[in-house]
C-alpha cells in the first residue's frame, strides 16, 4: 500500500498539505525585508539558512486577508522548480502518511484560478487539501519579476543587513 508524506498546516479555517519532497525547514516568522512596489501577496524577504527567501502570505492568496498578525504563525520554506520560497501559513500542524486511496482529484482543481489544488485527501474525519508549490509560484502574477531580481542581485544583497 503506497502512500504520499506531507507536511500539514492551516490557513484560514482549512487544512492544506505540501509534499515532503518540497520542504526545506519550518520557520517562526522573522524579521522580513520589505520590498516596495510588491503584491499584496508577498511580505518581502527573508534571511533563512542564508539565503534570502521570498515570503508569501498563504491566507492573503486564498482569502484576501494577512495573515501576519497570527501568533502561531509559521513560514514553510519550499524548494519549488523555478525558486525557493516560503509561504506563511496560520499554523504548522504535522508530517503526515497519506495513504494513495484517500487522493481523491476534485472538480475544483480544473478552476483556472486553483490549478495549484492537485489532490485532497479524503481522511476520516477530515480533508485536506494537497497543494503542488511549483504550479502555486507559476501561476502566482510578478513573481517571475522577483525572481529576477533575486537572480540579478545575487551577489549584491546584503545578507547580514537582512
Amino acid at each position: 500500500m503506497s502512500s504520499q508524506k506531507v507536511v500539514v498546516f492551516q490557513s484560514g479555517n482549512e487544512e492544506y498539505a505540501v509534499s515532503i519532497d518540497h520542504v526545506v525547514s519550518i520557520e517562526k516568522l522573522d524579521k522580513v525585508n520589505p520590498i516596495p512596489h510588491l503584491p499584496t501577496y508577498l511580505i518581502g524577504l527573508m534571511k533563512i539558512r542564508g539565503e534570502l527567501v521570498p515570503i508569501i502570505d498563504f491566507e492573503q492568496i486564498l482569502y484576501n486577508q494577512s495573515g501576519l498578525m497570527n501568533a502561531n504563525a509559521r513560514v514553510v520554506t519550499m524548494h519549488t522548480e523555478e525558486m525557493s520560497v516560503g509561504i506563511l501559513v496560520k499554523e504548522a500542524k504535522e508530517i503526515l502518511d497519506i495513504p494513495s486511496e484517500s487522493l481523491k482529484q476534485m472538480g475544483i482543481m480544473n478552476y483556472s484560478k486553483t490549478k495549484y489544488f492537485t489532490n485532497i485527501a479524503n481522511l476520516e474525519d477530515r480533508m485536506i487539501t494537497i497543494i503542488d508549490p511549483s504550479i502555486l509560484v507559476r501561476s502566482l502574477e510578478g513573481i517571475q519579476d522577483i525572481q529576477s531580481y533575486l537572480e540579478d542581485n545575487k551577489g549584491n544583497l546584503e545578507v547580514s543587513s537582512i
